[in-house]
């Protein structure tokens, strides 16, 4: 098929360490689409809250700190950037601190409440621009984006998301344990799938892909066919 763009919202709901962040940008850069990675949002208020000392079991002033500390989310899915008070923070959220801090933060009605308003504004502001949007996290297809033409629930084996999260930290330079790695990505799974807010789980409509034994390019090409099937290029029907 030749280079067609996207129209609508493709949502990439799923556990960490699936590859929702590599393949939602490269979707989107193939589709001349914008991006947006939700998970950033939330890593970034927590980046705030720990910076303003507050303890994050208090609720109260966590949804304060994130009432005054909206991050500022770049939608290029090349160069995609997340900013605090006019501060590039895309580094330091991804820091063992933050990780290990924002499902308690993320947890906190008040902040989801806040930040899904804003994911739902950038997502709106970019539907008014050609082309579509790749919005990836942990309950675009069930409240963020509901009505999203396409709705995507990545999965794959904890020991395979802990290795890709342990290579991850690792190219970036970050310290990097296996054993806790793995150990972390089971308990933000516990922690994520019980909250009582947005708990994360597939949206009855979205379609399943078990990434465990796919490398980048096969979870592209089935996206791609994902994609055709609903009918979302731009001025392209289906092929299917």
């Amino acid at each position: 098929m030749a280079h067609a763009e996207l129209r609508g919202v493709v949502a990439l709901d799923g556990p960490s360490g699936t590859g929702k962040s590599t393949v939602a940008r490269k979707l989107a850069a193939a589709l001349s689409a914008s991006y947006l990675d939700t998970g950033a949002m939330y890593r970034a208020v927590t980046l705030a809250v720990l910076r303003a000392g507050v303890p994050i079991t208090d609720e109260a002033a966590v949804a304060e700190v994130a009432a005054s500390t909206l991050p500022v989310m770049g939608t290029e899915p090349l160069l995609p950037t997340v900013a605090l008070a006019g501060e590039d923070v895309g580094q330091e959220i991804r820091g063992a601190e933050v990780t290990g801090a924002v499902s308690a933060v993320s947890a906190v009605a008040r902040v989801r409440e806040l930040l899904v308003q804003e994911q739902r504004r950038i997502i709106r502001e970019a539907l008014d621009e050609p082309g579509g949007v790749v919005v990836e996290g942990r309950d675009i297809g069930t409240v963020v984006a509901q009505d999203a033409g396409l709705k995507v629930y990545l999965t794959a084996s904890s020991q395979a998301r802990a290795r890709r999260r342990s290579d991850q930290d690792v190219a970036a330079g970050r310290t990097s344990d296996l054993e806790r790695t793995h150990a972390d990505v089971q308990r933000r799974d516990a922690y994520d799938s019980g909250r009582a807010v947005s708990p994360l789980r597939m949206a009855e409509d979205a379609v399943e892909l078990d990434t465990t034994d796919l490398d980048v390019a096969g979870v592209l090409e089935q996206l791609h066919a994902l994609v055709d099937t609903r009918g979302l290029f731009a001025g392209v029907e289906s092929t299917r």
